[in-house]
């Protein structure tokens, strides 16, 4: 029995973000800031999309590809603040919290394109608070000091998820408005390369990335690419309330390795966020 239109692509996509988000926690773990890892990632991942698209005879950049450059814009500066969270936070904790702007998407897609409200949506957005709670709140002994829930860290790992919400839902109008998904993709990397670039010159007063940012982030370039275009060609095919919650479901994948390969701590209340953000997701491919 086949899957219905899109789902295909974005499982593939939910397989990619969860292996970049590794890629990304490693490079923050060797030392790379993560300006120097969007920069080099997008030095990647420009010719990379723009090859694909002439190969594939896909690149056509017309009116709504405009969308795609702004989605590139919300997509950079949400990975920006997503790879420095990730400097001294768990990725165990962050990802999944990154992930779950599929919520602010799957409420814009509902509100301003008109994509249906259906129970099964309402769950898997009340499980996905369920979720960022548990996650986000870790419990406090009776004799410790308390711990404040929004630190620095972890507001930056809102604000990424926020802008990488609206930058979804872009894609999405992009599409509605003509472009193809290669097409959008390419748009996108065609502001966050000279845009991660300049912002480098700025910070650093040049531009001197430290030899191992070329290895994290060439393969970040290669791991994303391929998980914006599967994403995109689900877009095309899907409603974003339902494709973007079933891509960003790669968070799971991310909190697997982090607890098998980098060895981070797993806790009864991490299973259960997990579980609960799962379960959110699944509540949204039910919806389909």
């Amino acid at each position: 029995m086949s899957l219905p239109d899109g789902i295909a692509e974005a499982l593939g996509a939910l397989l990619f973000f969860g292996i970049g988000d590794v890629v990304y926690k490693r490079g923050s773990a060797a030392g790379v800031k993560p300006q120097h890892l969007l920069m080099v990632q997008s030095w990647g991942f420009t010719p990379l999309a723009i090859l694909f698209g002439l190969a594939t005879g896909l690149l056509h950049l017309g009116p709504g590809t405009w969308w795609g450059a702004a989605a590139g814009f919300f997509m950079w500066f949400g990975f920006y603040n997503f790879a420095h969270s990730l400097r001294t936070g768990s990725i165990s904790v962050n990802a999944p919290i990154f992930r779950l702007s599929f919520v602010l998407t799957a409420l814009l897609a509902i509100l301003i394109l008109g994509e249906a409200l259906t129970r099964a949506k309402i769950a898997g957005i009340g499980l996905a608070l369920l979720a960022i709670w548990l996650l986000l709140a870790a419990p406090i002994a009776a004799n410790a000091p308390r711990v404040k829930i929004f630190t620095p860290n972890l507001i930056r790992v809102v604000i990424a998820t926020m802008s990488v919400g609206v930058g979804n839902l872009l894609i999405k109008v992009g599409l509605h408005a003509g472009a193809n998904p290669v097409s959008m993709v390419v748009a996108q990397a065609f502001v966050v390369c000279p845009l991660s670039t300049v912002f480098v010159a700025i910070v650093d007063r040049g531009i001197r990335p430290p030899a191992v940012a070329f290895r994290y982030g060439f393969t970040a370039s290669v791991v994303l690419l391929a998980a914006f275009i599967l994403l995109a060609e689900g877009l095309s095919r899907g409603e974003a309330s339902v494709i973007v919650p079933i891509a960003q479901m790669g968070f799971a994948v991310t909190a697997v390795l982090g607890f098998a390969v980098l060895r981070e701590r797993f806790t009864a209340r991490k299973a259960v966020g997990l579980i609960a953000a799962i379960s959110a997701l699944t509540s949204f491919a039910i919806a389909w």
